[in-house]
């Protein structure tokens, strides 16, 4: 078949094609992962819910969908699938775009189950990566370069937010604002191909109808625009609060070893609070949409804050407890053993936090429309968190088919993005590899000093000297070498000691009488600086820059010599990235 291809099909079309499945099967996922959370969720609401009264089963079923992903992942997948996006921009960084064949359903089951019974995450993180994974795999499996991988990657990618959100124009700016492709005009096409077929593909399933029911009340008037602002600087701070807090309860989470202890804790936070705030249960499309249609006060149900549904106030108390506790409901969800992603709290949160905004603004005498603000801030929360405002933009947008509120959108998603940047230079999903070196970013040069990695740069052939050689055998080992660096290795430990240069003994090295009284012990000198292995090659180059040397040697964590780097090496393997990365 692959023979057959590569006589009758020349390599653009064959891509073309590869997008198009991708785009399809992709959407397929995404139905399959919408109705099965659906499904779950249904069947728990039939079995156990009382609309009338507060609903004791929130203190269960929340954790128990925790245990079972849990169990599923460690058990039955054995590898870790959570945070989908971030997954994605490694593999796309330091994997070579290869995401392994088990991520195309294993995100499906955990994300199913764990929404299903009520975790307080979105499915479309895990969707995104299922999507990568069927580009990722389907390049694999008909010998695709790994340019050719990066792109099926961001297809899929693309094909999964069409599909799931019916969103074709947010799948590609997606890709290309979160993913962080740098791509040609030619590569567009491809990502198009996909985002437009899973979108089609979704009305055909599911029908016509936008994911939200919005009807838009009253259009965007230029005297807003003031409180618009406003609503943009509160959505970049809550986008701050976000990011830091989420960053900062995964890392109290990371501190319990234990998996059982870890789903325990998460597991009675998350239920805890889903009881006390029922919003919380679930993606919270549903409060979403009775927001964005003046049906606020539903939000209330099953909660035990019914009986304060009188107080003037209690809106606006109910909804600021939840923009601050959602994020503790997410971190308790992923970090407990859970499965989902940031999408949906992101909207989740903005749209109250709009709602908050606008009805504060009416209680001291400024009436601006609640259902407006309401979106604009799940634009401006979703664009802050990201630091992707065109997605932000056009996904709303395109979530509710309010293009007439396109100013408001826009004006909210890059205020609130100017906002968080002043804090947070990377979003929530990059923070990690960014911190660790490992982000490919649109910054040319910093993207190619990524891809390229410091063991693949190391030179070996050059001659070790034992430190208690004398100069006689260090004129031997010279006229053999073809360097003029010389390593000083401690032949026990194989510790770097020091460097003979070949400059430093020149002077000497043509006088026998001479040969015996020095050794390399003593004619050798400690190196400007050494490079760990592991290092970051921006890492790398930032050494070079502040030693001005030439050469390096490279070491362990333990100090164990491993060979050298040279700047004329890294320059060579630069041009070569360079030249290969740009033709993506």
């Amino acid at each position: 078949m692959l023979e057959w291809r590569e006589r009758y099909i020349t390599q653009r079309q064959f891509i073309l094609f590869l997008s198009f499945l991708v785009g399809l099967f992709a959407s397929l996922a995404a139905f399959l992962l919408k109705t099965s959370i659906h499904a779950i969720h249904s069947f728990l609401d039939n079995l156990l819910v009382d609309n009338d009264s507060v609903n004791y089963w929130y203190l269960f079923t929340p954790a128990i969908g925790i245990l079972i992903t849990m169990l599923f992942v460690r058990y039955v997948v054995k590898d870790n699938i959570s945070h989908g996006v971030t997954r994605i921009l490694y593999a796309i960084s330091q994997r070579k775009s290869i995401i392994k064949l088990h991520n195309v359903w294993t995100s499906l089951v955990g994300s199913s189950i764990t929404i299903g019974f009520g975790g307080s995450v979105g499915a479309e993180a895990p969707i995104v990566l299922t999507g990568s994974a069927i580009g990722s795999n389907l390049g694999k499996f008909f010998k695709m370069d790994q340019k050719t991988l990066m792109l099926l990657v961001g297809c899929g990618a693309a094909g999964a937010i069409g599909g799931i959100f019916k969103a074709p124009i947010a799948g590609l700016v997606f890709t290309l604002e979160v993913l962080m492709l740098d791509m040609t005009l030619t590569s567009i096409v491809p990502l198009l191909i996909a985002s437009v077929t899973a979108t089609s593909f979704t009305y055909f399933l599911t029908g016509s109808s936008f994911m939200f029911d919005f009807s838009v009340q009253e259009a965007f008037a230029v005297q807003r625009i003031p409180f618009l602002i406003l609503l943009g600087v509160v959505c970049g701070l809550v986008s701050l609060y976000f990011t830091r807090g989420m960053n900062w309860l995964e890392g109290l989470f990371r501190k319990i070893k234990n998996p059982f202890i870890k789903w325990a804790v998460g597991g009675s936070v998350l239920s805890l609070l889903i009881f006390i705030f029922p919003p919380l249960y679930g993606e919270g499309y549903g409060e979403i949409e009775a927001i964005l249609n003046g049906e606020a006060f539903q939000t209330l149900s099953n909660s035990p804050f019914m009986a304060l549904a009188e107080s003037p106030y209690i809106l606006l108390i109910y909804f600021t407890l939840i923009v601050g506790f959602k994020i503790f409901a997410s971190a308790s969800t992923t970090s407990g053993g859970g499965v989902g992603g940031i999408f949906a709290p992101s909207l989740f949160i903005g749209c109250f936090a709009g709602f908050v905004v606008a009805q504060t603004l009416g209680y001291i005498g400024f009436q601006v429309p609640e259902s407006n603000f309401a979106l604009a801030g799940m634009s401006g929360v979703m664009s802050g968190v990201m630091h992707a405002p065109l997605t932000g933009i056009f996904l709303i947008a395109e979530l509710t088919g309010s293009y007439n509120l396109f100013m408001s959108l826009m004006i909210v998603s890059t205020i609130s993005y100017l906002t968080i940047i002043l804090f947070e230079p990377h979003s929530l999903y990059a923070m990690r590899l960014a911190q660790r070196g490992e982000l490919l970013t649109h910054h040319k040069d910093k993207a190619v000093l990524t891809l390229l990695k410091t063991e693949n740069v190391i030179e070996t052939d050059l001659t070790v000297l034992s430190p208690e050689m004398n100069l006689g055998e260090i004129v031997k080992a010279i006229s053999q070498s073809k360097r003029n660096i010389f390593p000083v290795v401690n032949p026990k430990n194989q510790v770097l000691m020091g460097i003979v240069l070949l400059d430093e003994v020149r002077n000497i090295m043509f006088r026998p009488e001479l040969y015996k009284r020095f050794t390399a012990k003593q004619l050798m000198i400690f190196p400007p600086a050494t490079i760990n292995q592991n290092m970051p090659m921006e890492k790398v180059m930032e050494i070079f820059e502040d030693t001005g040397a030439w050469n390096l040697p490279v070491v362990d964590d333990q100090k164990h010599y491993i060979g050298y780097v040279s700047k004329s090496k890294i320059f060579n393997s630069y041009r070569h990235v360079l030249v290969h990365f740009s033709e993506i």
